[in-house]
């Protein structure tokens, strides 16, 4: 069982990431499935890897937006920009498309539109400014781990609950890859919401609101433009819920949270 485990973190790892992991035994469109679970984990992972860069960056230059630029670098290069290209094609097919079909086929589209651009820049733009606002060490590296563990459990959520929107047979993954049972969900849940306990309440539950009000609207945006998620919309839920919940985090100070 515990060998099954590892094989599913393994599987959730290197679809989520570019870091080196020992291939996955067995890979079925079954496996992805059943890891969707660990996504979180993984990104506690990511998380993680982000405020040590943040950490040490500000050892070099304690002051200024620099730690912050190449902490949100680090995460696009552990990534490869997984969720950012999501965000992109998310915003492009919903921001431009006029029809249910044109939506779908804008965001298959490999080439960045307007929408795309504009919400790709905007959406780093914020996530630098609010790491640039954190001072607290604690809270850097705390904020940065909860962030991107419950940006991924905020996606399975999706998965569990919203219907695929895109033709299945144009999918590159099968229905039964895009099945997330309910105790699937809930482990996700709890494994995002764990790291909180490192957040002085106030400041977690500031972020916590704030990233689910910001995951909110391209889930709302979505059911009603085109029915339900793609993996698109998944990337644009994680990355609004992982901005949003810095901003909220970052504004604690400003809002005499403790």
């Amino acid at each position: 069982m515990i060998a099954r485990e590892l094989n599913r973190l393994a599987c959730a790892t290197q679809f989520l990431t570019r870091l080196p992991t020992p291939a996955p035994r067995n890979w079925s469109d079954e496996m992805l499935a059943r890891s969707a679970r660990y996504f979180p984990l993984v990104g506690l992972l990511v998380g993680g890897l982000c405020a040590g860069v943040l950490l040490a960056a500000r050892q070099v230059w304690p002051t200024g937006a620099l730690p912050a630029v190449l902490t949100v670098a680090i995460g696009v290069l552990i990534t490869g920009g997984f969720h950012e290209d999501g965000l992109a094609d998310a915003a492009d097919g919903l921001g431009g498309g006029q029809s249910l079909e044109q939506r779908l086929t804008i965001m298959k589209d490999s080439r960045l539109g307007s929408y795309g651009a504009l919400a790709l820049g905007l959406i780093l733009a914020v996530r630098v400014a609010a790491l640039a606002e954190l001072h607290d060490a604690w809270v850097i590296a705390a904020g940065l781990v909860c962030a991107h563990g419950l940006g991924r459990a905020a996606a399975v959520v999706a998965m569990r609950l919203m219907p695929y929107a895109a033709d299945p047979g144009a999918s590159r993954l099968k229905p039964v890859a895009r099945e997330v049972r309910g105790h699937e969900m809930l482990i996700a849940i709890v494994v995002g919401l764990a790291p909180l306990a490192l957040l002085p309440p106030s400041t977690a539950a500031a972020g916590l609101l704030v990233g689910a009000a910001a995951a909110l609207w391209p889930v709302l945006a979505a059911r009603r433009l085109i029915g339900g998620y793609t993996g698109d919309v998944l990337g644009a839920i994680e990355q609004a819920f992982e901005t949003a919940f810095l901003l909220g985090v970052a504004a604690g100070p400003g809002l005499g949270l403790r």
